[in-house]
């Protein structure tokens, strides 16, 4: 029984047992008891045995008035908590918690006791203890209510926080290697506001509400979590995180973030996928408005850089803007445009080393990055355009010019040097691979085998290769092209990668009707898993063998039909005269 209704005066079951246990006569006393403690209302009680008549027993009525009566109670205590004076209002919730705090654990009652803290903008310190300590009560109560409760407590917060940042990051793992591959719908194709409904974001916003506390306290989980797996995954939700807040108008966060505009200027430039010039120099302002003494924000500014979809935005802006250059005859170092987007880049990769060192400075640029590598990228460009305009000229006016086929050793020494050369060239390859540009393509394959901390096998570049891969669907028939993709970049790197031996099976999964029988056959055998092979590898591998058995002719296909012709009589051949 429950204790509580004892000290509010009410009588319980125990009350009862004890007036028959001590009575002469239970059924008076059974009645007196229902007249003390039934609904005192005159009127009712000639209603009552009416209701008996009908067979409705008396616990069923009660039952339902009690029901009405809580709702009435829920609906009063919402209003009490918007009318009147904050102090009086309070303090009315206050008195009212403290005379119904002793039956929280009633089911019944229960959710008054709950709806009266949700209220409350302080609950009693001891009254927080008491829910923290039942986890029956813990899980009952309201948002409202634990968010006071892990203020307090950051390990229990971090319990609630970790399952969902785990199924943060397993969505966007499987985002990357999902079945469905295609040029068109990408990792990075949903929109940045898309994203934010995500389950896991919203729950992060609804569990942080105004709280900044707790918001400091979700951006230091991320922090120690990137410090410890390099997963830039989470850069990728201390963005969204924040936006999510600032589309809610959740000012108490915004305005106390110090990289709340320059998120929400870099977000409107991932909407578009590039950075115009009036962003760009925006962009700038808030990096060149950092104060001495405040270099601690470029931590985090570099982590919202990190976040492959501004690193993505930034890639592509950088790419384009060479493009332009080319036709305008201008250098790389003459574009104030290209150094801002190649120094927010060289920012956004360095966010690990800064946090890890706790060294709050801008990376410096190499020079050689501006004045050797993108020129170099530029002639590129310029081969292209060159091969491309002799190939339309009448044939008596072609020049005896072939498609480059070798790379600069300097191109290939700068992939594997510099983090953010080998960036932007990873993102020049997939650029031509967009445009069809075979030639191109199978130039610069080469250099991918070894580049800066293995970029070129990375989950996200892999992922948008083979879905641009798929445009170049027709030449998989050619032993050249199939030579050069897979025994030349993907299986050097199979055996010690299971990423990349689950990206080449997604690839072969879509494209295997494309690759020449021979050639495929190899292919089964060399991407047969191992021991040691994980359990997707497996299952893609059985995935594959399927299609492959599937797409073999039948014994009867095969066997050659009899021919239903008769044949021929020999006539001999007249003797010549």
């Amino acid at each position: 029984m429950y204790a509580g209704l004892q000290e509010l005066g009410v009588a319980n079951g125990e009350d009862l047992k004890e007036t028959l246990t001590n009575c002469t006569e239970p059924l008076k006393a059974i009645e007196q008891f229902q007249t003390e403690n039934g609904v005192l209302l005159p009127s009712l009680q000639s209603a009552l045995p009416f209701l008996d008549l009908h067979g409705t027993p008396r616990l069923e009525f009660h039952q339902s008035v009690f029901d009405e009566l809580r709702e009435k109670l829920l609906e009063r205590v919402s209003a009490i908590a918007l009318e009147g004076k904050v102090e009086e209002r309070y303090k009315k919730l206050e008195d009212l918690l403290e005379k119904s705090f002793s039956l929280v654990k009633m089911p019944s009652i229960q959710p008054v006791v709950m709806c009266v803290m949700k209220h409350l903008p302080k609950v009693p310190e001891k009254k927080l203890k008491l829910v923290m300590a039942d986890k029956d009560l813990y899980k009952a109560c309201a948002v409202e209510v634990k968010r006071q409760i892990w203020q307090d407590n950051q390990a229990l917060f971090g319990d609630e926080v970790s399952p969902l940042l785990k199924q943060y990051i397993l969505e966007k793992e499987n985002i990357l290697f999902s079945n469905d591959i295609s040029v068109l719908h990408n990792f990075f194709s949903p929109s940045p506001k898309t994203r934010r409904q995500g389950e896991v974001v919203q729950k992060l916003t609804q569990m942080i509400g105004k709280n900044v506390k707790l918001y400091d306290m979700v951006l230091q989980f991320l922090r120690t979590l990137f410090l410890r797996t390099r997963n830039v995954h989470y850069c990728t939700l201390r963005a969204e995180l924040l936006m999510s807040l600032h589309d809610l108008e959740i000012s108490e966060i915004c305005t106390v973030d110090p990289c709340h505009k320059f998120t929400w200027c870099l977000d409107a430039c991932i909407r578009e996928k590039f950075v115009d010039n009036k962003r760009a120099r925006e962009l700038q302002g808030f990096l060149d408005g950092v104060k001495k003494g405040q270099e601690q924000v470029l931590g985090d500014l570099s982590m919202i850089l990190c976040d492959p979809f501004a690193i993505n935005t930034l890639a592509l802006s950088t790419i384009r803007h060479l493009q332009d250059l080319v036709g305008q005859d201008t250098l790389p170092r003459e574009s104030p445009d290209l150094l801002l987007l190649l120094r927010m880049l060289s920012l956004g990769q360095g966010a690990w080393d800064m946090i890890d060192s706790q060294v709050f400075k801008e990376p410096k640029m190499e020079a050689e990055l501006i004045t050797k590598f993108l020129p170099m990228l530029m002639s590129f460009v310029v081969d292209d355009h060159t091969f491309n305009v002799d190939q339309k000229l009448p044939s008596e006016e072609k020049g005896p010019i072939p498609y480059p086929s070798t790379i600069p050793e300097a191109f290939t020494k700068f992939l594997q040097e510099n983090r953010i050369a080998c960036e932007i060239g990873l993102y020049y390859i997939l650029h031509i691979t967009k445009q069809r540009n075979k030639n191109a393509f199978l130039r610069l394959l080469p250099a991918l085998v070894e580049t800066f901390s293995d970029l070129a096998f990375s989950d996200i570049f892999l992922h948008l290769l083979t879905g641009n891969l798929t445009l170049l669907g027709d030449e998989f028939a050619l032993e050249e092209f199939c030579t050069s993709l897979f025994d030349g970049f993907f299986l050097t790197a199979c055996s010690r990668k299971e990423n990349v031996h689950r990206h080449v099976l997604r690839l072969l999964l879509h494209l295997h009707h494309k690759v020449a029988p021979a050639k495929l056959e190899s292919l089964q055998k060399a991407l047969e898993p191992t021991k040691q092979s994980g359990e997707a590898v497996k299952e893609l591998y059985s995935q594959l063998t399927e299609k492959l058995e599937l797409r073999k002719p039948s014994p009867a296909e095969v066997t050659e039909t009899p021919s239903m012709e008769l044949p021929l009589p020999t006539v001999p051949t007249p003797a010549s005269r």
